[in-house]
């Protein structure tokens, strides 16, 4: 097979026009953020934001173009909301696709039933139950594998479970989940997500190389995020988990803007300015009426492998007290443990490796507690908000 270059890329891109401008979207400088691995090709046509809702023929042209060329598996072609459409101009928001719809769970130990609407409402993601935020206020409160040991807790108690890591600065879920190699897509336009241990996966992890930046704009981290969510098969899920990014920018304002999320799951370790961050955090989620499932406080208490002494180096207790003070669910607490660690880092999270164990417990504990939340229609429906900045 071939190897597929950037400048046949666009060559091929230059026999797609622009219908209001009379010329080709490579000379208009609307193509940016080109990315090729191993036949998988990805880009951005950046374009004005009032004309976003009307390109998506042209957005699916430049797919069809690129597909067609020898050595191309898959394409993935994103539009984001440009001021001028130029390159060089200044970015705006990505143009939002219709407001989705959501259900809600009904009943104790069913599946919520799929998003889903009357009228002009349509689905984000056909098949999922809930889509669940996994979020913290800073980096390295060991958010990412919480979420990982999360997912493989549901899918212990029963569940069709799906992860989705929407880190794209930091993707860490395909070493987490011990997957390597890339996605396939049988048609060129939807990605049939990577699995292990049960759990389906998709990641920006699995389409670039593990030390290869990502210097995306925000316009285009929106973008990203809505394809790795709608262009991907799926399947019926119970629970779909994201993986946020630390803090409280671009990626989670798209979640929470144009995603149906059913709730949102805070972590923090107990100290002082974790909470003030966690905070922050779980602020943001109520403001965009995104129901705030509960907290989990991480790295809570190190206990000696040798002699049982427990040492509490981040403080201790702090995220259940900040629980108590805001009016939130505590959903549970996970030691500073060394095996944890390097589970994740070998790809054999605690919870499959250890499934007897007393972490793999706790984290099957907070699972049921948060599946218990779901299914019990405690978080209840709702359209995703407008955000408006102030």
């Amino acid at each position: 097979m071939s190897q597929i270059t950037e400048q046949q890329i666009l060559d091929t891109l230059k026999s797609v026009r622009d219908p209001e401008n009379d010329n080709d979207i490579v000379s208009l400088n609307m193509v940016s953020g080109l990315v090729i691995k191993d036949g998988n090709v990805g880009f951005a046509i950046e374009v004005a934001p009032e004309r976003g809702p009307k390109l998506e023929p042209l957005r699916k042209a430049a797919e069809d173009a690129v597909h067609a060329l020898p050595g191309v598996l898959s394409v993935t072609a994103v539009l984001t909301a440009h001021s001028s459409g130029g390159q060089n101009a200044g970015n705006q928001n990505a143009a939002p696709p219709p407001p989705p719809a959501r259900g809600a769970p009904q009943a104790a130990g069913q599946r919520p039933p799929a998003q889903g609407g009357a009228g002009q409402q349509r689905q984000m993601v056909p098949g999922v139950g809930a889509i669940v935020a996994v979020a913290s206020g800073k980096g390295g409160v060991g958010k990412s594998t919480t979420a990982t040991n999360l997912s493989l807790a549901l899918s212990r108690i029963g569940l069709k479970v799906g992860l989705l890591d929407a880190d794209i600065y930091g993707p860490s879920l395909p070493r987490m989940m011990g997957i390597s190699g890339k996605p396939t897509s049988p048609d060129g336009k939807i990605l049939k997500p990577m699995e292990n241990f049960g759990i389906k996966c998709m990641s920006m992890g699995f389409l670039v190389a593990e030390d290869t930046p990502m210097i995306w704009r925000g316009p285009m981290v929106q973008s990203a995020l809505q394809q790795m969510l709608r262009d991907v098969e799926w399947g019926e899920l119970d629970v779909l988990i994201v993986d946020m990014p630390p803090g409280t920018g671009d990626a989670q304002l798209t979640m929470a803007q144009q995603v149906p999320l059913a709730g949102a799951v805070i972590v923090s370790t107990p100290q002082d300015i974790a909470l003030l961050d966690a905070r922050k955090g779980l602020n943001m989620f109520r403001k965009v009426d995104v129901p705030v499932l509960g907290i989990i406080e991480n790295m809570s208490v190190f206990i000696c492998p040798n002699c049982g002494h427990e040492s509490h180096i981040f403080s201790h207790g702090g995220a259940k007290k900040e629980a108590e003070t805001l009016g939130m669910n505590f959903l549970g607490e996970m030691p500073l443990n060394i095996d944890i660690r390097i589970t994740s880092d070998e790809g054999r999270p605690i919870v499959v490796s250890e499934p007897d164990g007393e972490h793999a417990k706790r984290y099957i504990d907070i699972a049921k507690s948060i599946w218990d939340r779901l299914s019990t229609g405690t978080t209840a429906p709702r359209q995703s908000p407008t955000i408006v900045m102030q």
